[in-house]
């Protein structure tokens, strides 16, 4: 950002900075990201993953694009309707996920190691039938695919439409490198490629349904409420903003007005104009202090 822009700035970056730390406090998650020097975790300062993850915008609109595009699939629905307390605590489901996140691309190996030892636990208790008799259980490797398809899909759709352009061969490797995490959680045959991400969502289009249940956890998710400033303001943007990252069969699936999708690209706009800012708040995040770790400077994650 050139000096004087970034002078003009300040006084806009700190409230978001306040925005960011309220929504998601900072040392929840006991992750040490500083130790031990030199240790990439599983993907280092060279890797598409570090890049992508680096765009708070992004991942948080796409987060939500993921959380949009998981209530479509009735089994993977079914964990989180049935074992979860999201309405009651969506917020601290949403902070956990950010966490896990944030550790798996930017922790040490062994913090990483701990991270997905201790949700596969908690996956292996998850399991159940939904309402027609369907058998679920989270760690089918199967459901761990759609979940994690949807959320590099969202993660890498965010960057590339609030913060910068992705070329073609960084999305792929993108998708191949973020693998491993879904992978080691147990997943199998997970997309590689912005090609076969399309195909695999084709293949998955007869599972997928918009039911009684997607409408609720969709209505507590258009409630919610994070501990920040102008709360209706912040939701209703980043909503927006991940709406308008839907796959075009997802907004039709998924019963967009006219006025929700005009909305959406309302959003979009803002969000888009709104990203520079929130490098400018927040220097010294997990990306950067990763970078720290292992030696180089932050400003590397900014070239492909």
């Amino acid at each position: 950002m050139p000096p004087l822009l970034n002078r003009l700035s300040r006084p806009i970056a700190a409230p978001i900075r306040r925005w960011v730390l309220d929504a998601f406090p900072r040392g929840q998650s006991n992750i040490d990201y500083d130790h031990p020097q030199g240790d990439p975790g599983w993907f280092g300062p060279d890797s598409a993953t570090w890049r992508v993850h680096a765009e708070l915008p992004g991942m948080l609109a796409g987060g939500l694009c993921a959380l949009m595009l998981q209530t479509l699939h009735p089994l993977a629905l079914a964990g989180v309707y049935d074992h979860s307390n999201f309405r009651g605590d969506l917020v601290g489901r949403l902070r956990r996920t950010t966490a896990f996140v944030a550790g798996t691309s930017y922790a040490p190996a062994s913090e990483v190691e701990t991270l997905v030892a201790r949700v596969k636990r908690i996956h292996a208790q998850v399991r159940g039938h939904t309402p027609d008799g369907q058998a679920y259980a989270a760690d089918d490797p199967d459901l761990l695919t759609w979940v994690h398809v949807t959320e590099a899909y969202g993660f890498l759709q965010g960057c590339r439409r609030y913060c910068r352009e992705v070329p073609a061969s960084v999305a792929d490797r993108y998708y191949d490198e973020y693998r491993r995490v879904a992978e080691a959680l147990g997943a199998t045959a997970v997309p590689a490629s912005e090609a076969e991400v399309a195909a695999y969502f084709v293949r998955e289009l007869p599972r997928l349904r918009f039911d009684a249940r997607s409408r609720e956890v969709l209505a507590v998710l258009a409630g919610i409420r994070l501990p920040v400033p102008m709360a209706g303001l912040s939701r209703d943007l980043f909503l927006g903003a991940g709406a308008a990252l839907l796959p075009p069969w997802a907004v039709s699936m998924l019963e967009r007005t006219a006025l929700q999708r005009a909305q959406a690209q309302t959003s979009a706009r803002l969000l888009r104009g709104m990203a520079p800012l929130f490098r400018r708040a927040l220097p010294d995040g997990v990306a950067a202090r990763a970078c720290a770790r292992v030696g180089v400077p932050a400003s590397v994650l900014m070239r492909w």
